[in-house]
């Protein structure tokens, strides 16, 4: 996979993103960042709907049900499990391939995908290491 288009387009998207979301102030909520790890999983079983594959959307349901406890138990526990579960994607974008056929895949999502995981798994650990977002949710009273 040579680095292109689709590589630095999701980067700048990531980056895009994550900006905007601070200055206008979504993730505020911590909902925020379990969403985007739910939307960006569920892009596959998208996939496999526009081509058609029942076996696809199965198999793509069943590795999206993971990255959904993941969003859960970020959301619940600490959202620094929600930047390992973005890497996470960003490695399964690697080798999705290799484990599941999808002929509704375009040829470059991969690099986009990947490229936009980590860089969305970077922006938020800075933000979670700066403190600008709380990692654990506030105790009630």
């Amino acid at each position: 996979m040579a680095i292109g288009t689709p590589w630095w387009t999701g980067l700048g998207l990531a980056l895009a993103v994550t900006i905007l979301a601070r200055v206008v102030g979504f993730d505020r909520d911590r909902a925020f960042y379990p969403t985007l790890l739910l939307v960006i999983a569920s892009c596959y079983g998208l996939f496999a709907v526009m081509s058609g594959s029942m076996s696809a959307l199965v198999t793509e349901t069943v590795a999206m049900t993971g990255f959904l406890l993941v969003a859960v138990l970020g959301f619940r526990a600490n959202l620094w499990f929600l930047v390992a579960g973005l890497l996470a994607h960003g490695i399964f974008d690697y080798v999705h391939a290799y484990l599941i056929p999808n002929p509704g895949v375009p040829a470059w999502w991969s690099g986009f995908c990947l490229s936009y995981d980590v860089m969305a798994a970077a922006c938020l650990a800075v933000l979670l290491g700066c403190s600008r977002i709380p990692a654990r949710p506030r105790a009630l009273p």
